[in-house]
């Protein structure tokens, strides 16, 4: 599969995409780990957000994970997404399994999902009638994000520039 690489310039432009289109008020933005992090931080700064909670979800390895249930590492408490307007962000959407894991367990205790990802996959969402509420870009490349650890691999052949101080 074709990588497209972005750096930190191309993560501000698809966040600076992505805020004009949230039509609402959050009560609080649940980012999904680890992918979300960076993007969840970016957008409850820059909404003003000051309730931001995690959710580390996990499937087991794609050989196995179709009809697999996911182990949730961490959630918030039910009391902290009951009758809420929660804006729920990762990084991409290849599945959708993920995201769509977290909302439903948010809208199963009673709070009101939204869904927001710097990328879409629509080719590879296993949702065929729902995506996400809001995206900053369409894609069929593999995205490396400038905060992911397998980047400094693929770059380690790169001269380093020495940074003046």
């Amino acid at each position: 599969m074709e990588r497209e690489y972005l750096a930190w310039q191309d993560v501000d432009a698809l966040i600076d995409h992505l805020i004009p289109q949230f039509k609402r008020g959050y009560d609080a933005l649940l980012m999904i780990t680890r992918g979300g992090i960076i993007p969840g931080g970016l957008i409850a700064e820059a909404l003003s957000l000051q309730v931001v909670l995690t959710a580390a979800v996990d499937f087991l390895p794609s050989s196995e994970q179709k009809l697999a249930w996911p182990t949730f590492w961490q959630f918030p408490a039910d009391s902290q997404l009951r009758h809420k307007t929660i804006l729920v962000v990762d990084d991409i959407w290849d599945s959708g399994r993920t995201i769509m894991t977290v909302k439903g367990r948010t809208e199963a205790v009673g709070g009101v999902v939204e869904t927001a990802v710097l990328h879409y996959k629509p080719g590879q969402s296993f949702f065929a009638r729902e995506g996400p509420t809001y995206y900053a870009a369409i894609t069929h490349k593999w995205i490396v994000y400038p905060w992911e650890i397998d980047r400094g691999r693929d770059l380690m052949m790169r001269p380093l520039v020495p940074v003046l101080s």
